[in-house]
């Protein structure tokens, strides 16, 4: 039997034409629709000069299988959760490989109210049914219409703030070239007709899957420049920029300074906190002591929960948590359905440097000094739990306050490291972070120099 490699744990991503075509799409979209059995669902893609193509295999197998298919044209992901928890639909499909090279495509897929399929909760049973092309015939198929769903998202995006308290703002915004312009485009109008002072300078905006500037992932610090030089050369309040299907927004302060998403996640508990205490915040164990101090200090709970996106919805959906926060620039909320959206944040952080009359910088600042980290740093290992063990053995006789919810955590109470494997590569990701006396600050390096040794020896 065909084994069908593009499947993963929290998605679908593969390499065009040996790991993912238009026949597999076809498969997929028909072994969806043959287990769910939804009567419609929204079906989306990004800007990748084969998403078309795939997105049409998907319809087909959707269609033959009987399901109904409202086409959203080119979008990001978020649209797509968006239209699964507002429209009258059951599930919805991305195609879209994010950030990924060139030569990538795959899928997000959901279920009725934006419920993730991943592969603990239904995405083996598709990939089974899928390489095993035992497809069942319908007597009546689905058919499929356009539908525009921008304006009620739009729509939805602005009840996150409130746009009368918006002081006037200068924005760099960087679609890389992904799905991201066509929101930003309407957003401005919007704000345009509210008479919201705030004014737009977009670098690659348009929508362009050749990607003449680069595979949009800010996470690469190859690729900040160009937000960098826009914000200093314009003297912008804040710069933002997006990856291909916008689901993960990055920040950069009015000096050009790109922001570590840790920081953000702090600054949105911030942001919801302020209008209502006592909410829950949800975060990754990646980086955890400024999240604590901030939720602590805006009379908040935190809760803590494995990274991945599967596992935040589902730990929110069980406290009701407001919000929830990845240090990779992953943020969730409750009334999008638990959903990630990388155009919710900057509207908040928009709301706070007008409310809070601070900048960008300064409503940082005193979160980097208290609590300095060294983002995350990647190594290729040949056995990553053998290296996690490793760093046990050598710390153990320090007592260090241990902690597994995803990989290892170490707390030495001056200093904390968690470790673990990446769920997508080959790769063990470590994150480091201290508290800040003048004398600590300095030394992040230190540990990060100490423990880079242990792991590579």
């Amino acid at each position: 039997m065909t084994t069908f490699t593009c499947f993963k744990a929290y998605d679908i991503r593969g390499k065009l034409g040996t790991e993912l075509n238009e026949e597999i799409a076809y498969k997929i979209g028909r072994a969806y629709g043959q287990i769910y059995q939804p009567k419609t669902v929204v079906v989306g893609c990004d800007v990748r000069l084969s998403s078309e193509d795939l997105k049409q295999a998907t319809i087909r197998g959707l269609n033959d299988a009987g399901v109904n298919v409202l086409d959203l044209g080119m979008t990001g992901t978020e649209e797509v959760y968006f239209g699964a928890f507002h429209l009258d639909v059951q599930g919805g499909i991305e195609v879209t490989a994010s950030h990924n090279p060139m030569d990538y495509n795959g899928m997000k897929l959901v279920r009725e109210n934006a419920r993730p399929i991943s592969a603990d909760t239904g995405l083996k049973e598709i990939q089974a049914l899928a390489e095993s092309n035992q497809f069942t015939e319908v007597s009546v198929k689905g058919n499929t219409q356009s539908y525009n769903i921008l304006p009620e998202f739009v729509d939805h995006l602005l009840t996150y703030i409130d746009p009368s308290k918006i002081r006037p703002l200068k924005l760099v915004v960087n679609a890389g070239n992904g799905a991201a312009g066509h929101v930003i485009d309407a957003i401005e109008e919007k704000f345009k007709a509210l008479n919201v002072p705030v004014e737009f300078i977009k670098i690659h905006h348009d929508a362009d899957g050749s990607f003449p500037n680069g595979i949009p992932n800010p996470l690469l610090v190859e690729n900040r420049d160009s937000t960098r030089n826009a914000v200093i050369e314009h003297q912008a309040d804040m710069g933002i920029a997006w990856d291909g299907d916008f689901d993960r927004c990055f920040l950069f302060d009015e000096k050009g300074q790109f922001i570590e998403g840790y920081y953000i996640v702090g600054l949105l508990a911030q942001a919801f906190l302020i209008k209502q205490s006592g909410e829950k915040i949800v975060h990754d164990p990646r980086l955890v002591w400024n999240t604590l101090d901030i939720v602590d200090a805006y009379d908040g709970v935190t809760v803590q929960s494995k990274s991945g996106h599967a596992f935040i919805k589902q730990v929110m959906r069980e406290h009701n948590a407001v919000y929830g926060g990845e240090m990779s620039a992953h943020h969730y909320f409750r009334d999008f359905a638990y959903c990630d959206s990388g155009m919710i944040p900057w509207l908040l952080v928009t709301t706070l440097l007008s409310e809070t009359e601070q900048s960008l910088s300064t409503l940082v600042e005193n979160m980097i000094a208290k609590f300095p980290c060294s983002g995350e740093i990647n190594f290729k290992v040949a056995d990553t739990q053998a290296t996690i063990q490793k760093l046990f053995d050598h710390y153990n006789d320090q007592n260090p306050e241990i902690d597994r919810t995803d990989g290892v955590s170490l707390d030495f109470g001056l200093w904390r490291l968690n470790v673990r494997a990446s769920n997508t590569e080959p790769l063990l990701r470590l994150n480091i972070e201290s508290r800040g006396h003048d004398d600590q600050a300095q030394s992040i390096q230190h540990y990060v120099d100490e423990v880079t040794a242990l792991i590579q020896a």
